[in-house]
């Protein structure tokens, strides 16, 4: 619905700031980032308690507080065990309350403690030490009051621990590559790598423990796990037979190809030397892998796998050794003879049932993340069950009474555990069955947000199919009132904007500025079967800009309480890519102001980043022998039509989309006389995830946005910290000339 926006732009300028205060609106970028981030929850072999980490960040002290807590899990009652910042990788030792957790010592190295996780306060059992920094712990009870303990570990060239606090500033500082990667997300490659080491954990009669000498799992192989740059406990596993991880192939290109493949070593004792790894064959599938799992109840293992060599967003596949010991070829499931499998979604890292029966997945599913069940027979014809509705799973914890812990995110709490029934829920298509233990933010109530502000709508995409989008109303929304519109573009462009809590793109804290957010769900996203994610390659500007713009046509036909004369566009990687495009498009000049970050100014700049698979798969072709691909999704080709006032935010620690690429177009805005601002964090990478430089990027895209749509800065007049970014030019708050 459009409004004459020159007539009482004015007027909404005076009245707005007083209405923004009276609104009620509690949930500002600070509340959400200084709200208590949860871990998620470790149950207890009785599923009587469960392990969390929370931290929280002041900014009036300017620091943060950990803790490492303990719920009783028939109430949702917790108390506090450590307060520790040193404190990390709490798990339970065997049955009943027993912990075991590692302690980051000033020297750089690592303490194995024990306790009770009853017992806060009493002084721990030390069982050992490890010369550096580890992470990603992992135990199997062996029997007899051992157990066996599996970690990662950063390793020197010679496969010994590295320690950072240790090592020799080298006289140069000249960093030389013969192979890529040179770098890789943030961070220049160097000559250690990741690897995994065992050892074992032995008690006695008197109550101590003792750790073995620990044993670099990998020596030797060229093997690296996990998989930087986010490889972690999902690239391995420990059981009763032994260690099972994830590496790359070491024989081809770490840059141009995603084959890794799942390796098992077999372990008895965890004592013994590391043997020759055993790699996991899976005929016709040479794709990326991740997340294998031993069953509690046999040698069997999970994981997941996908088919192609160099993509991705390829479908996750389901798969499964039935017993590893005796045989090392994997077995998929929902296999189709048309090679796309008989369940159009992709598989999420599976976790078993306590007795080996069935298999659990966290899996996206139409713009949620949702648990399914299956059972453990790659043969069945029986496709997954689905266990949870709304919301977004992110851990999993199968319990021996059958039922199954969840920590999970919505749109409105960022910490939700709930214990699901998966035998009531399967029957109930998840209308029953889930039962809440603790919600963190109380479902949004602790900031007066709810669910009752979320909707969502569907229509045409550009071809013969639908596309989704989410529609966000402010906590104040009144009928019969028209709000400015939010246009959000999610990255990836294989993605998707999910019904999860976010820190760096929280739908609810656009909406409680005064904006109805609509975010889109276009071609390349995922949790919609693989077609609609595999519709993106060689049309980056083509079927997602094109449903972007019927999406704008939706809006305008069905939502009377959007302005859409007071509108705004926003988005990260490719949704910054999109706001390139469309700012040289017909759709750029329907909005008062746009937004990018960190995106893709110059498509044939591409090879500046780090994974070349991914464009080499998204644009059909190697750079030279399929350069029109390139060319033709090119936003700076389009440049003489950028006209939109445009606020651009991106950091030095980009290396996916270098730094080059948000100064380019930013260059090229100020060079046409575009009102424009460039913001920039020499210590962030693709996301800002410091509290401090989130503040400051969350001020600086309100008070820009808010300025061209009538609504009332968001920072304060006074701001020190704030107002000591701008190095150059005047400080000026959006531009339409607020200052």
């Amino acid at each position: 619905m459009k409004s004459p926006v020159s007539l009482v732009l004015l007027v909404l300028s005076s009245i707005l700031p007083s209405l923004a205060a009276s609104n009620g609106a509690l949930f500002t970028p600070e509340a959400m980032l200084s709200a208590p981030r949860r871990g998620s929850a470790l149950p207890n072999a009785e599923g009587t308690l469960a392990l969390y980490t929370s931290n929280i960040y002041n900014f009036t002290t300017h620091k943060r507080k950990y803790s490492l807590s303990v719920m009783d899990l028939s109430n949702g009652t917790s108390w506090l065990f450590s307060n520790s910042s040193a404190v990390s990788n709490a798990l339970w030792l065997g049955n009943g309350t027993t912990i075991m957790w590692l302690v980051s010592e000033d020297d750089g190295s690592s303490s194995f403690n024990i306790g009770d996780a009853t017992k806060p306060g009493t002084k721990p059992i030390v069982a050992g030490s490890i010369p550096g920094a580890i992470d990603g712990v992992k135990v199997v009870e062996l029997g007899n009051g051992n157990f066996g303990v599996a970690f990662i570990g950063t390793v020197n060239p010679d496969g010994t621990f590295y320690n950072s606090t240790a090592g020799e500033t080298p006289l140069s500082s000249g960093r030389m590559y013969t192979r890529i990667f040179v770098r890789h997300w943030d961070t220049y490659l160097t000559p250690q790598r990741n690897s995994i080491w065992y050892t074992t954990l032995s008690s006695s009669s008197n109550g101590t423990f003792t750790l073995g000498k620990p044993v670099n799992a990998l020596n030797g192989t060229g093997l690296e796990s996990p998989i930087p740059p986010f490889g972690s406990t999902d690239n391995f596993d420990i059981g009763t037979a032994g260690i099972v991880f994830v590496a790359k192939d070491p024989k081809l290109n770490q840059a141009t190809t995603t084959k890794s493949d799942v390796y098992y070593l077999p372990l008895k004792t965890f004592t013994e030397p590391a043997p020759t790894p055993q790699i996991v064959t899976t005929p016709n599938l040479e794709g990326a892998s991740t997340s294998p799992v031993f069953s509690p109840a046999s040698p069997a293992v999970a994981f997941i796998r996908q088919k192609g060599i160099n993509y991705e967003s390829d479908k996750q596949r389901l798969m499964m050794v039935p017993d590893i010991t005796k045989g090392l070829e994997a077995l998929e499931f929902f296999k189709s003879d048309n090679g796309l499998g008989s369940w159009d979604r992709s598989a999420g890292g599976p976790a078993f049932s306590t007795d080996g029966k069935t298999i659990f997945m966290a899996v996206e599913d139409y713009a949620r993340v949702r648990l399914f069940s299956v059972a453990a027979n790659p043969s069945t014809k029986d496709l997954p069950s689905q266990l949870t509705a709304d919301g977004g799973v992110s851990d999993m914890h199968p319990l021996a009474n059958g039922k199954v812990l969840i920590t999970s995110s919505s749109f409105v709490d960022n910490s939700i555990f709930t214990l699901v029934d998966p035998i009531l829920a399967a029957k109930s298509n998840a209308t029953q069955g889930n039962t809440l233990i603790s919600a963190n933010l109380k479902n949004g109530a602790t900031y007066g947000i709810s669910r009752s502000q979320i909707s969502e709508f569907y229509y045409q995409g550009d071809g013969d199919y639908m596309v989704q989008a989410w529609i966000i109303k402010p906590s104040f929304f009144k009928e019969n009132t028209t709000y400015p519109l939010m246009f959000y573009v999610h990255g990836g462009p294989q993605g998707a904007t999910e019904d999860v809590w976010s820190t760096r793109w929280n739908m609810m804290v656009w909406a409680e500025q005064g904006y109805v957010v609509v975010a889109f769900n276009p071609t390349a996203s995922t949790g919609f079967g693989q077609a609609l994610t595999d519709g993106v390659q060689n049309q980056w500007g083509g079927r997602p800009y094109n449903e972007l713009v019927k999406g704008w046509d939706y809006i305008e036909k069905n939502l009377c309480y959007v302005d859409t004369d007071r509108a705004m566009a926003l988005g990260a990687s490719y949704g910054g890519y999109m706001m390139y495009w469309i700012q040289g498009h017909e759709l750029g000049r329907k909005f008062k102001a746009m937004f990018a970050h960190d995106g893709s100014f110059n498509t044939l700049a591409q090879y500046a980043s780090e994974e070349l698979w991914f464009m080499q798969h998204d644009f059909n072709g190697t750079l030279w022998d399929n350069f029109e691909n390139y060319e033709r999704w090119n936003p700076a080709a389009h440049t003489k039509n950028w006209k939109t006032p445009m606020l651009i935010v991106h950091n030095e620690l980009d290396y996916r989309l270098p730094v080059a690429e948000g100064l380019a177009a930013f260059n090229v805005l100020q060079a046409r006389g575009i009102p424009s601002k460039f913001l920039s964090f020499p210590d962030e990478n693709h996301w800002v995830l410091k509290p401090e430089n989130s503040l400051v990027w969350h001020k600086t895209a309100l008070d820009w946005l808010n300025g061209y749509v009538g609504l009332p800065a968001y920072s304060k007049p006074v701001d020190p910290i704030y107002q000591a970014t701008l190095m150059n030019g005047p400080w000026v708050l959006s531009g339409n000339g607020t200052t």
